[in-house]
């Protein structure tokens, strides 16, 4: 379970990254509403030591238990269903003490962790029809529950996760191309089909945000209110913006006229209070922390460590990416939050908790992989 670690591998300076995009999570967390600046905070402080925990917990040790973790996935995505609070018309959360958790965010993570054990030891085969439909219809029991809560925005995150995964454990290109030959057109049929006024497969909001994106001038008053006024914001913050916490009468953010400013759109808050220095220095350093996982999974001392950093790096990759599409109106709105920066102390615990993962894969990376003194 504890190895005897090389502790000059340990990665101090993501552990730094992390805490640097997440300290400035806080400074706009506070900006957009100081009531949510103290549950961020004690998801910060909660992560960290949960981050430190788990570094030192070997995961070759941990994945020894894949099934249970897979059982534990389905079995909260379950609970939640049953017993889980409602809000907003969807059935996400539990209430504890106060403080609402979302299994969906953790069972990201778990699935991560599931996936490197279940490809681990099926990697001589990962090409094999058996194995790839059994990676799939695995797939399906999550990705069903969690849309079914309904949440759409993390049920396309876990289909992007699981596409990572699968790429990072060796998937062929050429089951890669033909994947996409077939996906992209079914998926193009698929959405007109799901749109059509006599099929309620998908709710009607969710229709309306995609009207919203592909006509924005039309729903400038309804579904596309946020993002215009996001767009606004970003755009009126310039080159410098408008100062941190600033009281100036012409602001969007502080006539409240952006919706949901501590989580999915504090990436217009930044815009508009940090303008553009303030965009490109979170966009760079999620950016960067991506990048710092991939490089990590791709000198790991097997497959399942280079899933799990990988996967992480994904993750945080692909959900950024997401979330900026949709406050700069070049995606649909999901209601995905920006890693480490939205509010949002389940999201933030559960990213910390990844990048522990990340932390020992590093640590157990075989001896002369990292020169001295590299971070």
């Amino acid at each position: 379970m504890f190895e005897n670690y090389n502790f000059k591998k340990y990665d101090f300076f993501l552990v730094l990254l992390c805490i640097a995009i997440t300290s400035i999570g806080i400074v706009f967390i506070k900006s957009a509403d100081e009531s949510y600046v103290r549950h961020q905070q004690e998801g910060f402080v909660m992560g960290l030591v949960l981050m430190v925990i788990i570094s030192l917990v070997s995961y070759s040790f941990v994945l020894k238990f894949y099934w249970l973790i897979y059982a534990a996935s389905i079995g909260l995505l379950i609970a939640v269903q049953l017993f889980g609070d409602s809000g907003g018309g969807a059935q996400r959360w539990f209430e504890v003490g106060g403080i609402r958790f979302q299994p969906s965010e953790i069972v990201k993570i778990l699935l991560i962790l599931f996936y490197a054990a279940f490809i681990m030891k099926h990697k001589d085969n990962i090409n094999t029809v058996r194995i790839i439909v059994a990676c799939v219809i695995l797939i399906i029991p999550p990705t069903f529950l969690i849309f079914n809560q309904p949440d759409l925005s993390t049920t396309i995150m876990v289909l992007a996760i699981f596409a990572v995964v699968m790429f990072l454990g060796g998937l062929s290109w050429k089951v890669i191309g033909g994947a996409f030959l077939i996906g992209v057109p079914s998926f193009i049929l698929a959405l007109r089909y799901l749109m059509r006024d006599d099929v309620h497969i998908i709710k009607d909001y969710h229709k309306g945000r995609i009207l919203a994106w592909l006509y924005p001038d039309e729903y400038a008053s309804t579904e596309a209110y946020q993002t215009l006024n996001a767009i606004t914001a970003i755009g009126s913050g310039q080159l410098s913006g408008k100062g941190i916490n600033n009281n100036v009468v012409a602001s969007v953010k502080n006539g409240n006229f952006i919706s949901a400013a501590h989580t999915d759109f504090i990436f217009a808050v930044i815009g508009e209070e940090m303008g553009f220095v303030g965009c490109c220095l979170v966009i760079g350093l999620l950016f960067l922390i991506a990048i710092w996982c991939l490089r990590i999974g791709r000198r790991a001392k097997d497959v399942a460590g280079q899933i799990i950093a990988g996967g992480m790096g994904g993750l945080i990759g692909v959900q950024a990416f997401i979330n900026i599409g949709v406050v700069t109106g070049l995606l649909p709105n999901t209601g995905l939050t920006l890693p480490f920066v939205s509010y949002g102390l389940t999201s933030l615990v559960s990213l910390f908790i990844g990048i522990g993962f990340v932390l020992n894969v590093k640590l157990q990376s075989p001896a002369g992989e990292y020169f001295e003194g590299e971070f």
